[in-house]
């Protein structure tokens, strides 16, 4: 008796702690964690949220499941990464501008000075044979991570028939149409909106969390932070005056043209229309940096990319490689690692600087927007139609990776890459397989699965 009574006083015991709301945490608790995220967040923007679901959603509770993919909805719209700036949205809530800023910030500094050292000894050392078959095993490797990040994000975003139509279609209109991604963006949004006006209980259930949310400390009563015309005007005047500080300080010190104007200029415009992060601008990236700019030589795009996936943080940060790049090549008044250095701190600031301009702007009103049925059924759709985007990229870089030349068909709206079957390359191939059974059936992380193919690639690199 005293056995079975102690062990129903356990049971109650645990389901009151899961039942009670959380402590709010503390600032500097806060900022411990936002710093383990920031140097655990391998994997993509699939992996990254993941890490933060897991996190901040099942083992804290600081935030319910309905207020994360409602916030994630919105990230998911901006231009810039969407990992990076969910972990803003949700620092922000937790604890204000101040919260925000730490949030964002050690999302993203811990890669960045990882993506700084590989980059100076790529462009130091890329001529050597062993980096040339270490890269060559990556970019195998970089394909099958896309696949896998592109099967965790469906998984939480695709819940209904019409989320994975939207996504087939945004694929199609990528791949096959090559339009616009704002315009697909904004098409799925559009039809989410009507959608879920024409049939709200049944949309909002397709993406309501299978389970009733828990309690949390960002839960459905948690206090709104209003917005007001006085706030938002502070909040573009100073974010707007941080993203604008580099070219007045260039300017000041060099002169107004010279390689950081043009990184500046360059990576600011990216800021504004990276809609889907790294993943939906690295074909234009690569070639206004190759042949616009001459920053890159043909192929080395990839490589940066390989770069990033061995780092943690945003995947936009192969930009900084491409900033150090650029300025490693062209230095104005220093040495040319030092340049290089400068290049990718200015690619770096300039694009993740606006990402906490529309988060700490757009924010207070979207956070009033959570009742409304048929937003809250667009910005779902948003997230559907970015798996499409993600998917389409799997396919490019694996036309890219596994084959020596493509071409592109252009018949009236269709513009379709297809490979020249014959420059496939067996090895890469057997790469991409092994890096597959790695993730996908071995269950090895990011981190094993790029060191198993660099090896492999190594080694087959002598014969």
């Amino acid at each position: 008796m005293g056995i079975a009574w102690r062990q129903g006083e356990t049971h109650v015991n645990e389901q009151t702690a899961v039942d009670a709301v959380p402590a709010h945490p503390s600032f500097a608790e806060a900022a411990k964690v936002w710093a383990k995220i920031g140097f655990l967040s391998f994997g993509g923007p699939a992996g990254q949220i993941a890490l933060m679901h897991r996190e901040l959603v099942e083992e804290r509770r600081w935030i319910s499941e309905s207020r994360f993919l409602h916030a994630l909805n919105y990230c998911m719209l901006l231009p810039g990464p969407e990992a990076q700036q969910l972990a803003t949205y949700i620092g922000w809530l937790l604890h204000g501008t101040r919260g925000g800023v730490v949030a964002g910030t050690l999302f993203v500094i811990p890669g960045f000075f990882v993506i700084l050292a590989l980059s100076s000894a790529y462009a130091l050392f890329q001529e050597t044979n062993w980096l040339a078959s270490l890269f060559y095993g990556l970019k195998a490797a970089v394909l099958a991570i896309v696949i896998d990040a592109l099967v965790r994000l469906s998984r939480r975003a695709l819940r209904t028939g019409f989320d994975r139509l939207l996504a087939l279609l945004a694929f199609l209109a990528l791949f096959v149409f090559a339009l616009p991604f704002p315009l697909v963006v904004i098409s799925a949004g559009v039809l989410g909106y009507l959608a879920a006006r024409q049939a709200p209980s049944g949309r909002e259930n397709g993406h309501r969390a299978k389970a009733p949310d828990l309690p949390s400390v960002i839960g459905s009563d948690f206090p709104e932070q209003k917005p007001t015309f006085r706030r938002a005007a502070a909040v573009v005047l100073v974010w707007g005056a941080l993203w604008l500080a580099p070219f007045v300080f260039i300017a000041a010190v060099v002169g107004g043209a010279n390689v950081y104007t043009d990184i500046g200029l360059f990576f600011s415009q990216m800021a504004v229309v990276t809609f889907g992060g790294a993943y939906a601008v690295l074909s234009y990236v690569a070639q206004q940096a190759v042949e616009t700019y001459q920053w890159l030589r043909p192929g080395e795009m990839v490589d940066g990319l390989a770069l990033a996936e061995t780092t943690p943080g945003p995947l936009v940060l192969v930009l900084a490689f491409v900033g150090f790049m650029g300025a490693f090549r062209a230095p104005v008044g220093v040495d040319a690692l030092t340049s290089g250095i400068l290049g990718a701190t200015l690619a770096t600031w300039v694009t993740f600087v606006p990402c906490f301009l529309w988060i700490f702007l757009g924010a207070p009103y979207v956070e009033r927007l959570r009742a409304n049925v048929a937003l809250s059924g667009a910005l779902s759709a948003i997230s559907a139609a970015v798996a499409g985007v993600i998917l389409n990229l799997a396919v490019w870089f694996g036309l890219h990776v596994l084959f020596g030349r493509v071409e592109r068909l252009e018949a009236g709206p269709v513009s379709l890459p297809y490979p020249d079957l014959a420059t496939l390359d067996p090895v890469a191939l057997f790469l991409t397989i092994l890096a597959a059974a790695s993730l996908l059936w071995w269950k090895r992380g990011i981190f094993q699965t790029l060191a198993i193919c660099a090896a492999a690639g190594g080694l087959l690199a002598l014969f």
